[in-house]
């Protein structure tokens, strides 16, 4: 369970190479407990691949990734438990409800209080009136509530969210962003990749650009201003070669 003043999670010199391309290219950083760091770049510019390192889906061809100072397999089961990630794969089971999808997945981390926290997983996101129904009846923007629920239901250490806000309509996107608000709690880190800059902008603490697999900039958000943001994102990207975002 997360608790207050958690983890500090690192990441040194990570690189991963499919042939002859570096999806990710030697990306370091330190973000402290409670960080929320946005991270924008242009389409093919290996964001998805970095938070796929960090969730564990692929390992690193190069470079460490550590949490609280100790170097971890990102495809350890340890790991599995301290993360949560939201994916344009929802993870969830079309045939169950979304209930049952709740507790299938606190039963899958052997969690003790499950009842209590399918509940509240459920009501953080509206959908208590629903949580009887079958997940496959459910809107896209529902489906992506529910499987933030899913990502949040073990209260994990770090948090990876990747284009949560794609196909949502305006009231599913009010309700993910109040969720999103209340993980600024100080506790947990969250790295969230989008293509929406003042949104973006407007959650993080830190700000990322990642063009051709590099950090190009990482920076605190107050240096960022919600007038200018497109125009510097938009020097940014083509001054390292990214093309139009």
């Amino acid at each position: 369970m997360t608790a207050p003043g958690g983890p500090r999670l690192e990441a040194e010199g990570l690189a991963r190479t499919f042939g002859a391309q570096r999806a990710v290219d030697g990306v370091s950083f330190r973000l402290d407990p409670g960080c929320v760091l946005s991270l924008l770049g242009p389409n093919g510019a290996g964001k998805t691949t970095l938070l796929r390192i960090l969730a564990g889906g692929l390992r690193p061809s190069e470079g460490v990734v550590r949490l609280g100072g100790e170097a971890l397999d990102t495809r350890s089961p340890e790991w599995q438990s301290r993360v949560g990630v939201l994916s344009h794969q929802g993870f969830l089971y079309g045939h169950l409800t979304a209930r049952e999808n709740l507790r299938f997945y606190a039963d899958l981390y052997d969690l003790d209080d499950a009842s209590d926290r399918v509940e509240a997983g459920l009501d953080s996101v509206e959908l208590t009136p629903r949580g009887n129904d079958e997940v496959r009846t459910f809107s896209r923007g529902m489906k992506q509530r529910l499987a933030l629920a899913r990502t949040l239901l073990h209260e994990p250490d770090v948090v990876l969210l990747d284009e949560p806000y794609t196909g949502l309509d305006a009231h599913a996107a009010a309700v993910l962003r109040g969720v999103l608000e209340t993980l600024r709690d100080g506790a947990r880190t969250v790295i969230l990749v989008t293509h929406n800059l003042t949104e973006g902008l407007e959650l993080a603490d830190r700000v990322a650009i990642q063009v051709r697999g590099r950090w190009v900039v990482d920076a605190p958000s107050a240096q960022f201003d919600a007038a200018t943001i497109h125009d510097r994102y938009r020097e940014v990207v083509e001054g390292a070669g990214g093309g139009a975002p």
